[in-house]
């Protein structure tokens, strides 16, 4: 693993990389992970930059940089949209490092989140949520990940199951947003998969799932990033219960993934783990068989993590 200081714009930033991949996360500002590729595709950067000409938000100035954020839980413009503008604590890692907000004035909530490369096409994201407010605050850590357009997104179904061998009860619930639209041409609903073609969303569309395999994917210019993270049976997530949810609007899309609800006591956190990969050379996975491959691809990832 090599670590170095770069730039994010007029920012301070850092850089983190092995052979195969590389990451870079602002120090400035955030934090953010504000790029990540790989070394052997073409693709470039995945996530999308907004660039300095990105307005801030008219109500609480919060800038949208793009790239990969953490949020708490459930949205609300007071809690959610606080700025991220000042500069981070910085704590250098064996194989990464951490970085930490100051706490947010008006909701005594402080984020937090450590970039560890694990492998040389593995990175582990820890992300934080510590109440340093008077009185518990309920909230869920809130992982987002931003990729530009042009790709393909792809949300895993349950396996299906077998009504004449018993199988009568759900296994998991699908929740629409009230602006979703599930008649554009945009949602590609397959057997096995939910797809996403960004470029075909005419307006925001949003999408939840209560249960789901644990990973999600977007593919552009030959590149596939994988993201995983580990849901818990029987908890309480928000969103009348979604463990994973994913926007777009045409312009971007976000694969976003929730830990359960949580009533965080003063002094105490709670965190979030999500491992992501990148894999080249696969087909985009908008035909079955094309996401049959990706699936074994993440399978075979998925057996080495330590989740």
């Amino acid at each position: 693993m090599k670590l170095s200081k770069t730039k994010h714009r007029s920012g301070d930033a850092l850089r983190l990389e092995t052979s195969a991949l590389a990451l870079e996360v602002t120090t400035g500002v955030g934090p953010r992970i504000t790029s990540f590729a790989s070394k052997k595709g073409k693709a470039g950067n995945l996530f999308i930059d907004f660039g300095p000409e990105e307005v801030p938000h008219k109500e609480t100035g919060l800038v949208f940089y793009g790239g990969h954020r953490l949020w708490h839980a459930p949205e609300h413009i007071e809690r959610t949209y606080q700025p991220d503008a000042d500069p981070l604590a910085i704590k250098p890692l064996k194989n990464g490092v951490a970085l930490a907000q100051p706490t947010e004035a008006r909701t005594g909530i402080q984020k937090a989140i450590k970039i560890e490369l694990v492998g040389e096409r593995t990175v582990r994201v820890t992300h934080a949520l510590t109440n340093h407010g008077l009185w518990p605050v309920e909230t869920a850590c809130w992982a987002l990940t931003m990729f530009r357009p042009g790709g393909y997104a792809v949300v895993p179904l349950l396996p299906k199951g077998n009504h004449a061998a018993g199988d009568f009860l759900p296994t998991y619930t699908m929740i629409p947003w009230s602006f979703t639209d599930l008649s554009e041409d945009c949602w590609d609903l397959h057997r096995d998969y939910i797809g996403i073609d960004v470029d075909a969303a005419p307006a925001p569309q949003k999408l939840g799932l209560s249960n789901y395999p644990g990973w999600s994917a977007y593919f552009v210019d030959g590149t596939t990033f994988v993201k995983h993270a580990k849901v818990v049976a029987g908890a309480t997530y928000p969103d009348m219960g979604s463990a994973f949810e994913t926007f777009t609007n045409g312009k971007m899309v976000e694969l976003e993934t929730l830990s359960p609800f949580t009533k965080i006591e003063p002094g105490a956190s709670i965190q979030h783990v999500e491992h992501w990969t990148i894999l080249d050379g696969l087909k985009e996975p908008a035909t079955d068989g094309a996401f049959a491959k990706l699936r074994d691809e993440v399978a075979k990832w998925v057996a080495g993590l330590k989740v």
